[in-house]
């Protein structure tokens, strides 16, 4: 009676972890210590060896991207992407930013990056492309803490509170004799932008109350009330988003930049297309002049939304999908972003120690609950190449202590797994970015054959002379430069280096001349803001 009482508690604590209760019985009873299996489709199958189980994991994870799979991915991504250049509200989504730097820009900026903890404001000083490795500075820039109490600020109390802090940062810099003190904004919420400077406020989410009482207001008249209480004339010329910042900040150095990457806890890509390339109902509402000035435009992707139906998934993806309040809503931010690779790994030990034995067939309480296996520690774990693994098991020990310490074939193994999800998701982000790449291609060469005259690749804020927008043209078609940020992309041991890899093996096959070339941005948001800025008054003066 004791055994099945102890079977059947076994059971439950399997169910609340997402098995079916049936199903959990079932394996407790035949009992996991004499008979290991594996799971698909709700069936148990004969028992396997940890070697076998790493065996079948690669091939779930890394066949489906192995020879042509990654380039028949790719394909399948890109007609996702030409299908929601004319469908889809939240997904593709055109800016009104149609401005590249031309990198003669010049001049200090004041520029803000509102995300969900911190405030920054910053003056900075763009020096011109020429003045290589001195292209941009921060002059000043002070970081302040949303804390818990900021955030419940109703109204136009967290914008007041915002405008005091712009206000103890640019007093001792800017003269307040000026008549009009222009601002970027990089702004890491929803807004329904309506002009580069303009945007009806929407839900921040991440507990914050500042929308109360504003919902559908524009944010640059609220943000100008706020500062002209502390005497600030202020006016929001340029809104951006951080994938936007990203590619603005990296186009003024290099001229060839026609993508910004975002990969951290979520993922996104800005990607720079013809206007021409998309129905004019994805554009809103906008004025005939914006349609005249713009021949090409910042394009948000929202990468994460797409992938649906395409993506090859494992169980251990079915089973994140299936626990997922909005399991459709982004697909391959799933497989791609540190927010959630950590858990598919997560997913994948509770089966390896339920079936084969994995840490001793004893889950460490901490990994019962949900994302409780942090990407950070995969990190460190794959970061760790030494034979002994001695550091690697020193991290896992310390975050997910157990009764039965892990030995080296465990950590091995975890980590065995870490490189197969991390290794596919680069290999992922690679597919994505060489189908934007052959997107951006086509619908220029459309654009050209339609144009009873040659368009230039790029817009600019102010015109340049027909021989440097040749140079830059070309440049482009010679390398086009990725501007990238986020902490997995810059942080995570060979992430970008197999990403890298990935790319240059599908540009090789693909029949296209050029390459595509992943470089790192510093300070992207602030930066990006500036140079937003920059070119919406040059083009007003």
């Amino acid at each position: 009676m004791t055994t099945l009482k102890k079977s059947l508690l076994a059971a439950l604590k399997s169910f609340l972890r997402g098995r079916s209760f049936l199903q959990a019985l079932l394996a407790f009873w035949i009992s996991p210590r004499t008979l290991k299996g594996h799971r698909v489709d709700g069936k148990i199958y004969p028992s396997t060896t940890l070697e076998q189980f790493l065996e079948e994991a690669e091939k779930l994870f890394l066949g489906p991207i192995d020879g042509d799979g990654l380039r028949r991915y790719s394909l399948d991504l890109k007609r996702q992407f030409r299908e929601r250049l004319h469908t889809h509200a939240e997904c593709m989504l055109p800016s009104f930013n149609h401005l590249l730097p031309t990198g003669k820009e010049r001049g200090q900026y004041l520029a803000l990056d509102v995300g969900g903890s911190t405030l920054r404001v910053a003056l900075v000083e763009l020096r011109g492309r020429e003045t290589i490795g001195k292209e941009s500075e921060i002059v000043r820039m002070v970081s302040f803490k949303i804390t818990p109490e900021v955030k419940k600020l109703e109204g136009m109390s967290f914008f007041d509170w915002m405008a005091a802090r712009i206000y103890d940062v640019i007093q001792k810099d800017i003269s307040h004799d000026q008549d009009i003190i222009p601002m970027g904004l990089a702004w890491s919420f929803p807004v329904e932008q309506v002009s580069m400077g303009g945007g009806l406020l929407l839900g921040m989410g991440k507990g914050f109350l500042a929308t109360s009482g504003l919902l559908g207001q524009d944010l640059g008249e609220i943000i100008k009330f706020a500062c002209k209480k502390q005497g600030l004339n202020v006016q929001l010329e340029a809104i951006v988003n951080d994938s936007t910042a990203t590619l603005l900040s990296q186009a003024y150095v290099h001229a060839s930049t026609r993508f910004g990457l975002i990969l951290g806890t979520g993922t996104n890509i800005a990607v720079h297309l013809p206007v021409s390339a998309f129905s004019r109902s994805k554009y809103g509402k906008r004025p005939d002049s914006w349609f005249e000035s713009a021949s090409h435009v910042i394009v948000n992707t929202e990468l994460g939304m797409f992938g649906k139906d395409i993506l090859p998934l494992t169980r251990w993806d079915e089973l994140l999908s299936a626990a997922h309040p909005r399991p459709d809503f982004q697909p391959l931010e799933h497989l791609l972003s540190g927010y959630y690779l950590g858990e598919i790994c997560r997913l994948a030990i509770v089966e390896a120690v339920e079936t084969v034995g994995l840490l001793g067939g004893q889950l460490p309480p901490s990994l019962e609950k949900p994302y409780s296996l942090d990407t950070e520690l995969l990190s460190r774990i794959e970061d760790d190449t030494s034979p002994s693994l001695e550091k690697a098991t020193s991290q896992f020990i310390a975050h997910h202590p157990s009764a039965t310490p892990p030995t080296l074939s465990d950590i091995t193994a975890i980590r065995t797994l870490a490189t197969y999800i991390s290794r596919r998701s680069a290999a992922l982000l690679a597919a994505s970015v060489f189908s934007l790449w052959e997107l951006r291609h086509e619908t220029e060469a459309e654009l050209a054959a339609a144009s009873p005259k040659p368009t230039p690749s790029n817009d600019s804020a102010v015109a340049l002379p027909s021989p440097s927008v040749d140079e830059e043209i070309k440049e482009v078609e010679v390398s086009t430069k990725v501007a990238f940020n986020g902490s997995v992309i810059e942080h995570y041991p060979q992430y970008r280096a197999t990403c890298q890899r990935y790319i240059d093996d599908l540009v090789s096959h693909s029949g296209h001349a050029g390459s595509i070339d992943l470089v790192p941005t510093v300070e992207s948001s602030i930066i990006g803001a500036a140079v937003a800025l920059a070119c919406a008054t040059a083009v007003e003066a």
